[in-house]
């Protein structure tokens, strides 16, 4: 689904990314791992084709994303849905608008949103939340949204950045149980984070980025596996 073949992107001769190779399966649940800076944002706007690479290949799915036209990018981030830690909702619009704006911006017919947002506000929990405005609902409810909206157009991909880094513990949990569902129907999920707790419960594949550089790529609680285990403050940025 992604593949970085020997990537390198330097930003006025400092390393984003140097050398990178890794594959993400169809499927697959990857956590993005490493101190601020170390390179997390530069893999994710490289497969967004928000930066170029100095050197290397990308591909997503079907494109071949160091290769593609200008004109080929609004088609390759169509199969890629997105969430940020700060939600990113649109405050004069309800919960139904701000989910049915991603299906408009595609011109989709208007029968087929009515029929499709319910479908994922249920899906994601907030059935009962459609005619409420942002303001009106909690941090985890309005993730809920942020997460209802990125998913609507059915993605091949979803990258959540940072998607619980501004709630509680057990709001977490219920976003990262949220996450793992919409992961378990086929939806590959990319996920930035620095909350050890949270890798350690989810077990799954960890990508750490240290420098620029792929340090680990390891399965397990903060990667460990016989052959040892992250460092935190190397890979966490503690």
């Amino acid at each position: 689904m992604i593949s970085f073949k020997n990537v390198t992107k330097m930003y006025d001769g400092n390393i984003g990314l140097e050398d990178a190779n890794i594959d993400i399966e169809d499927g697959d649940f990857v956590f993005l791992v490493g101190p601020s800076g170390a390179g997390k944002s530069t893999f994710i706007r490289l497969i967004l084709k928000e930066i170029e690479a100095d050197a290397g290949e990308i591909k997503v799915g079907k494109f071949n994303v160091t290769e593609m036209s200008n004109r080929q990018i609004p088609q390759l981030r169509r199969r890629i849905g997105i969430v940020f830690q700060d939600f990113r909702l649109l405050p004069k619009k309800t919960v139904f608008e701000n989910v049915a704006f991603a299906m408009e911006i595609l011109h989709k017919r208007r029968r087929t949103i009515k029929r499709r947002v319910p479908e994922v506000l249920r899906l994601v929990g907030i059935e009962d939340k459609a005619k409420r405005y942002p303001q009106e609902l909690s941090a985890g409810e309005q993730q809920r949204v942020a997460i209802a909206r990125a998913i609507i157009n059915n993605p091949r991909v979803l990258i959540a950045d940072e998607p619980t880094g501004n709630l509680d513990p057990i709001t977490a949990d219920g976003i990262m149980q949220l996450l793992d569902e919409i992961n378990a129907t086929g939806t590959t999920v990319v996920m930035v984070t620095h909350a050890k707790d949270i890798v350690d419960k989810m077990n799954k594949r960890v990508v750490a980025i240290e420098s620029g550089h792929i340090v680990r790529d390891e399965f397990g609680q903060y990667g460990y596996e016989e052959k040892g285990k992250f460092n935190d403050e190397e890979v966490f940025g503690e």
